[in-house]
């Protein structure tokens, strides 16, 4: 299916990321579901931007599967058709600061099972309310966002980084059984990106050490890293599934 044939959702797709992601499927041509939660104000001011006939914002706890379920019907009343590409950026409240993180010592297990809601239920609840209209048509996107701490923890946000790694999990389960419908699970995992709400309290020391340790010299930012789910989400990536693709400027490379 081409980019502009898709109705996709991105969750949390108001901000950071999710608003580079946005724009770029919207600038394919493709239908943009905006999922929020408390980001109203942003999230209408992007389906403003990008046009009501191409997107339209829709509040919902991702964690909350009976909210997930409105969204989707709600998707399908507006577009006339169900979603057809998932793209699990929703986060849970963080903020990239070193020097204020939990440490081994003194992180407990709430901090720890407030991402694992964020990250592997907020998933799970958006691949299962997707995947009986994949199936009929025989065809589907599931791009999880992860990130490359768990490759390269230089700050070891443990409860962020743990979670992250849970959704790498269960991206490659998700393929296997569900690449016989022909829908595909991928991950693309970025490093600190320049910037976001969560990198925004990141030291400039940070961005700098990482840029110099990059072979491109660079931060990435979200619309380099919007890129790459782009790349999944299309055509040519038919054959690629349970895949994490890093996208840092080559800081980690697998």
């Amino acid at each position: 299916m081409e980019l502009d044939e898709q109705i996709v959702l991105v969750t949390g797709g108001a901000r950071g990321v999710g608003r580079a992601v946005s724009r770029a499927f919207a600038a394919q041509g493709a239908r943009v579901v905006v999922n929020y939660y408390r980001s109203a104000e942003e999230a209408a001011a992007l389906v403003a931007e990008l046009g009501p006939e191409r997107a339209v914002a829709v509040r919902a706890d991702v964690t909350d599967a009976g909210q997930v379920g409105e969204l989707f019907a709600t998707v399908r009343e507006h577009f006339g058709s169900p979603v057809t590409t998932v793209i699990n950026n929703a986060l849970r409240d963080y903020s990239f600061n070193g020097d204020a993180r939990a440490t081994a010592e003194s992180i407990g297990w709430s901090e720890f099972a407030a991402q694992f809601e964020g990250s592997v239920r907020g998933s799970l609840n958006t691949i299962q309310a997707a995947v009986d209209d994949m199936r009929v048509r025989g065809w589907g996107r599931i791009i999880n966002v992860g990130t490359n701490l768990f490759q390269n923890p230089v700050v070891a946000y443990h409860d962020y980084t743990a979670a992250k790694a849970a959704l790498l999990s269960l991206t490659r389960t998700c393929a296997v059984d569900l690449g016989p419908a022909g829908v595909t699970v991928n991950m693309v995992s970025g490093g600190l990106l320049r910037t976001t709400d969560a990198s925004a309290a990141t030291p400039q020391a940070v961005f700098d050490q990482i840029a110099a340790s990059t072979p491109l010299r660079k931060v990435t930012t979200p619309e380099e890293f919007a890129d790459a789910v782009l790349l999944f989400a299309s055509p040519w990536a038919r054959s690629i599934t349970g895949q994490n693709l890093v996208v840092d400027g080559g800081l980690v490379m697998t």
